[in-house]
C-alpha cells in the first residue's frame, strides 16, 4: 500500500510489502487516533483499536455495517467527508464534525479523509482518521464565554454602580434620604451581582484544576429525593408548576457524598423550574440496573436547540433562552464535575418547545473518577 503525492490512498506492491501487513496492522491499532476503511458501498472493513475506543463499538461490531449507523457523525446526511472524497477521488484534509458514541454522547472529532485506490485507479473503498477534540472545543468555547461573560456582565454591573455613585457624589445635597436609600439599594444589588460573579469564577478555577473533595458515606437517594421534592414542591407551585417523584422500586444504598448529589438534584430542579412553562409538570423518576442506578428529571420546557446540546455542560456556557435568566452558566459544570467525580454519567436529551430530560447515572459500586478527587473522611469538604 502507497500513498501517493496527490494525496490518495493505493493498494499494490511487492509480495515482500504484504509480508509486513500485521506490523502495519499493528501501527494502524497503536495509533491514538480512530482509523476507519469502507468499502465502496461505504460499509466499514476495518476499525481499529481507538476507533472502538472513542466510539464504544468492537471491532466485530462495526464490520460490515454502514459507516454512517456506526459513527452516526453530524455530517453523514447532509455533507459526509467520507463519500465526498471516495466520490470525488480527492482527500478531504481537517474536517471538523460530531460523531454519537453507543452511549449516545456526541463528541466532537477531527477527521482527514481519502478515496482508496488500486495499482489502476479502480475504487476499492476509502479510508477515515479521527480524533477525539472535545477538550480542544471546550477550551475554545469557555475562553470565548468567559470573556464574553466578563465583558457584558461586569461592565454592565460596575457601569450602574458607578453611575449611582457619580450622582451620590455631585447631588448629595439635592437628594433626598428616600431617594439615597434608594440608589444605595441598586449599588449593594449590583455589588452582590458581581460577588456571586467572583465566587462562580473562583469555583470554576477549583473545577479546571480538579480539586473536588469528597466526603464519602453510605447514602439512601430514595431518601435524599423525597427529603428534596418536599422541599421544592412550595417552590415549584410558586412558579404555577406541579413537581412529582415517582420512586416505585427501593434503590439500592450506594456510596456517595451525599451533598454533593444534594447539590446536583438542587440545580437540576433549579433549572427544570427555571425554564418550564406555565402549568407545567416536572418528574424525578428514579429506577435501577444491575450495575447502576439512575436519577432523571424531566420538564415540560423550552427544551434546548439541537446545536446547543453537545455544550450543555461546557463552563459558562448559556444557551438560547436563557440570556434573561439569572447565573452565569456554571451549574450543570459543577454537576457534571460531582457526577464524574462519583464514577458516574450524566446525559441530557431535550426537543425545542417539548421539554428536557437529565440522566444521572451513578455505579452501585463505585468506579475510579474521571476528574482527580480528594476524598476526605472528616468533616468539611467542597469547593
Amino acid at each position: 500500500m502507497e500513498v501517493q503525492n496527490d494525496g490518495l490512498v493505493r493498494g499494490g506492491g511487492t509480495g515482500k510489502d504484504f509480508q509486513n501487513i500485521a506490523f502495519y496492522s499493528f501501527i494502524i491499532d497503536s495509533l491514538p487516533v480512530g482509523v476507519i476503511t469502507v468499502s465502496p458501498e461505504m460499509k466499514v472493513t476495518s476499525f481499529n483499536r481507538w476507533a472502538g475506543r472513542i466510539t464504544g463499538y468492537s471491532e466485530q461490531e462495526a464490520l460490515g455495517r454502514y459507516c454512517g449507523g456506526v459513527l452516526q457523525g453530524g455530517m453523514c446526511k447532509t455533507n459526509c467527508p467520507l463519500k465526498k472524497a471516495i466520490n470525488r477521488h480527492h482527500p478531504e484534509v481537517r474536517v471538523d464534525s460530531t460523531i454519537k458514541n453507543r452511549r449516545g454522547e456526541i463528541i466532537p472529532v477531527r477527521m482527514n479523509t481519502a478515496a482508496l485506490l488500486d495499482d489502476n485507479g479502480n475504487l476499492i473503498g476509502g479510508v477515515e482518521a479521527f480524533q477525539d477534540i472535545s477538550r480542544l472545543k471546550t477550551m475554545e468555547r469557555e475562553k470565548d464565554n468567559l470573556i464574553s461573560m466578563f465583558a457584558h456582565d461586569m461592565k454592565s454591573s460596575l457601569t450602574v454602580i458607578g453611575g449611582f455613585v457619580l450622582r451620590l457624589i455631585k447631588k448629595s445635597g439635592q437628594i433626598d434620604e428616600e431617594k439615597q436609600k434608594e440608589y444605595l439599594g441598586i449599588i449593594r444589588r449590583e455589588s452582590g451581582k458581581l460577588e456571586s460573579l467572583v465566587s462562580d469564577f473562583l469555583e470554576f478555577s477549583r473545577l479546571q484544576a480538579g480539586r473536588l473533595k469528597l466526603n464519602l458515606s453510605a447514602t439512601s437517594l430514595d431518601k435524599e429525593l423525597m427529603e428534596l421534592s418536599d422541599a421544592y414542591q412550595l417552590k415549584a407551585s410558586q412558579s404555577g408548576l406541579r413537581l412529582e417523584l415517582k420512586n416505585e422500586e427501593e434503590l439500592p444504598v450506594i456510596i456517595c457524598d451525599s451533598n454533593k448529589m444534594l447539590r446536583v438534584f438542587s440545580n437540576l430542579l433549579d433549572n427544570a423550574i427555571k425554564f418550564s412553562k406555565d402549568k407545567g409538570t416536572i418528574t424525578i423518576s428514579t429506577h435501577a440496573t444491575p450495575d447502576e442506578v439512575i436519577v432523571e428529571v424531566k420538564d415540560e420546557g423550552i427544551g434546548i436547540d439541537p446545536d446547543e446540546l453537545p455544550y450543555v455542560f461546557d463552563s459558562f456556557h448559556r444557551g438560547r433562552g436563557a440570556e434573561q435568566k439569572e447565573g452565569f452558566g456554571l451549574g450543570l459544570a459543577s454537576v457534571k464535575a460531582i457526577v464524574e467525580g462519583h464514577g458516574g454519567r450524566i446525559t441530557v436529551e431535550s426537543e425545542p418547545g417539548k421539554g428536557s430530560v437529565f440522566s444521572v447515572i451513578l455505579p452501585k459500586t463505585r468506579q475510579p473518577q474521571a476528574l482527580p478527587v480528594i476524598v476526605t473522611d472528616g468533616i468539611g469538604g467542597g469547593f
